[in-house]
């Protein structure tokens, strides 16, 4: 899928730790894109526009401030704004800024949990993205350590933050991802080796040797998600790479992704989308640039 995606050549050097860069604009113009570059995106007077990040698809409000991580896929286009006013803040580092062994210490634990989720993509809450506004677009004008200093205090102040959520879904990204848990990893492994396949709860307990209740109580507590919540959004996953890299059917995919009951696949694929299959093939579509 990723070969038809557009791969942006970012202007941050081998020797700079970050860059910033603000703009001014009227419209969204540039295509869906990836880079391995970590990426804070401030987007300022935009209500109406589209933003699209992995398989997620979603309009956007009039400020939003989104964190979305290496080679994940990602654009904003205009769609249905109408503001002439657009105020673009976009903050790229190395994934490697924190060195992995340095972010494995207790103190930033949080940070860790951030750029895990930063593999799906991370939109802030409102009342996150108007209290560090103030410090991101000041950032541009910071020089030096100091300037490394205040973006290392904006990453942990965001990541202890309230009301965030994940956009993507896991299996669309071909990340792997860490739970610091090995039984949740085998099961995760298990799930996307047989998502076609009929999955139960007893046949995860077993993976994770461990009773029904015992493990269902702790997936739960490990993820945040159930485990017909995890399921899902696995099979989900492959089902959004399915209805953009093949033509088949929507129900061809549904069937081979796990979903036998199509009532059932279209409503939970609505919930999770905010649209239908097809709506949501055409939408992705209609943004990619073919190479």
């Amino acid at each position: 899928m990723y070969k038809n995606i557009i791969r942006e050549i970012t202007p941050l050097t081998v020797h700079d730790c970050f860059t910033i860069f603000s703009r001014d604009k009227s419209g969204f113009d540039f295509p869906l894109h990836n880079h391995e570059e970590m990426e804070l995106n401030l987007i300022i007077n935009a209500r109406g526009a589209k933003r699209i990040v992995g398989d997620h698809i979603e309009e956007i409000e009039a400020l939003e401030l989104v964190f979305v991580g290496s080679n994940l896929a990602h654009g904003w286009f205009t769609h249905n704004c109408i503001s002439k006013e657009i105020k673009e803040y976009t903050i790229q580092f190395h994934k490697d800024l924190i060195d992995e062994k340095f972010l494995r210490r207790n103190q930033l634990s949080q940070i860790r949990k951030m750029f895990e989720q930063s593999k799906k993509g991370v939109l802030f809450s409102r009342e996150t993205t108007e209290e560090l506004m103030p410090r991101i677009t000041g950032l541009v004008k910071k020089r030096g350590f100091s300037s490394i200093l205040e973006l290392l205090s904006i990453l942990h102040d965001l990541s202890t933050s309230k009301g965030c959520r994940t956009l993507s879904d896991a299996s669309f990204t071909n990340e792997n991802y860490t739970y610091n848990s090995r039984r949740i990893e085998k099961v995760f492994e298990y799930m996307n080796l047989n998502f076609g396949n009929l999955i139960t709860l007893n046949d995860v307990a077993k993976v994770a040797n461990m009773p029904e209740a015992s493990f269902s109580r702790f997936i739960k507590k490990r993820t945040g998600y159930s485990f017909i919540d995890s399921l899902n959004e696995i099979r989900l996953g492959h089902v959004s790479r399915m209805l953009l890299d093949t033509t088949e059917s929507v129900s061809e995919i549904a069937f081979k992704c796990g979903f036998n009951n199509m009532a059932n696949f279209n409503r939970t694929f609505k919930s999770k989308k905010g649209c239908t299959p097809k709506e949501f093939r055409s939408n992705y579509l209609e943004n990619r640039v073919f190479v």
